[in-house]
């Protein structure tokens, strides 16, 4: 009968270490039924689980692996399985999956304590952490950091825990977005974005507004909208005729002071590096959006259209207003259009407007959110800028160095 082993190896690593201990195994005709290892700081740590031949006894084998790992400098352990506790572990894969992402400034050990203890709680178990961002220097700061933990489990309340997992982002400063780890995490291909307060620092209708000297009138209004206390179209109508009489110029000035948000350029030239489609979906204006597509390359925008006759603002929009559930919606067509499953969409946004699309995506952002869209949404960025993005769909610092 075959035996089955577990051999931990740990030490410096060096070339061709993994090599000559396989080499061992592999001339007695053991079989590799798993291996995993990690590297941190040029210290390994090498796991597999191996099966002897009936045919050939274990304790020679093992020898040999003992005295190879000595030579090399390097520390080894075996641990006999029994054939009923491997099935038993075979059985388990393809239960549920997630992936826990902690996003900040900087990580500390208490920041990730009090995760793998919330984590604990629920019976979910850490399968795996992953470092996404560079390594740090300590000459100097880090901009972001950012680690990925692999967990498995059953939720059986995923709300609960998100809310778990909001409180502790919101105690520690630090993002902690939780999604499930299957097929479609790894094959996004759209990904749609608000415009105001998102992808620029800003909200254009208070920017025109000041123009028009209805500046305070307008950001109460604004305020309102975003906080989900007024119905969008309604103050969208009202905002908009206050600008009733501006002259068109004043468009492209308010246009040239606009700010992108931090980390918006590389994350647009990332996505579309790796193959995404990119989308405005903005209850904004398209003279602003249009812009936007031109300089950082967007495939589509929808966004709301001002009136002007004989080049001035009459204070009314053309069409029907992209609203909440017109956001929704367009995703949706975009999917279809694009021929990919809404599960295949990214939407990030920030306001009350934004939380239909957020729910209708396969994965839904809230940047920087409003209080009433963190307590909603399912996933947040509002420590890092808006590149943040990347790691939530598994993109390292060291992918971006290479490519």
């Amino acid at each position: 009968m075959q035996e089955i082993f577990l051999i931990n190896v740990t030490g410096q690593d060096r070339p061709g270490l993994t090599a000559r201990l396989t080499g061992i195994l592999g001339s007695f005709g053991a079989e590799i039924l798993d291996i995993g290892q990690a590297v941190i700081h040029d210290h390994l740590s090498l796991g597999l689980v191996v099966a002897i031949p009936a045919e050939s006894e274990s304790s020679p084998i093992l020898k040999e692996v003992l005295y190879a790992a000595h030579g090399l400098g390097v520390a080894v352990s075996f641990e006999p399985i029994e054939p009923e506790r491997y099935e038993s572990w075979v059985s388990e894969q393809g239960k549920d999956r997630h992936i826990i992402t902690m996003l900040g400034r900087k990580l500390t050990a208490d920041n990730i304590s009090r995760v793998a203890a919330a984590l604990a709680e629920v019976r979910l178990n850490i399968d795996q952490i992953l470092r996404l961002s560079a390594r740090s220097s300590l000459e100097r700061s880090s901009t972001r950091a950012c680690i990925e933990l692999a967990v498995s489990g059953p939720v059986s309340d995923e709300t609960a825990l998100r809310r778990k997992l909001l409180a502790i982002s919101d105690a520690i400063g630090v993002d902690v977005s939780f999604q499930v780890d299957d097929l479609y995490r790894r094959s996004r291909r759209l990904v749609v974005f608000d415009m105001d307060s998102t992808l620029i620092q800003a909200e254009v209708i208070d920017e025109l507004a000041k123009e028009a000297g209805a500046g305070e009138q307008v950001a109460a209004i604004t305020a309102a909208a975003m906080r989900g206390e007024l119905d969008f179209s309604t103050s969208l109508r009202r905002r908009v005729a206050t600008l009733e009489g501006l002259p068109e110029a004043v468009l492209e000035s308010v246009l040239e002071r606009l700010p992108l948000t931090e980390g918006a350029e590389r994350l647009t030239a990332t996505l579309k590096r790796l193959g995404y489609k990119l989308a405005i979906v903005s209850g904004g204006f398209d003279y602003f959006g249009k812009a936007l597509q031109k300089k950082l390359g967007f495939d589509y925008v929808y966004a709301n259209q001002l009136e002007i006759i004989d080049g001035k603002l009459t204070g009314k929009v053309v069409g029907p207003i992209v609203d909440g559930a017109r956001k929704a919606e367009i995703l949706r067509e975009l999917a279809a259009l694009e021929n990919i499953s809404l599960q295949q969409t990214i939407a990030v946004g920030d306001g009350a407007n934004d939380l239909p699309m957020l729910a209708a995506a396969g994965l839904g952002v809230a940047f920087h959110p409003k209080p009433i869209v963190a307590e909603k949404a399912a996933r947040a960025i509002s420590t890092v800028g808006l590149d943040g993005l990347l790691y939530l769909i598994g993109v390292r610092d060291r992918d971006l160095l290479q490519g």
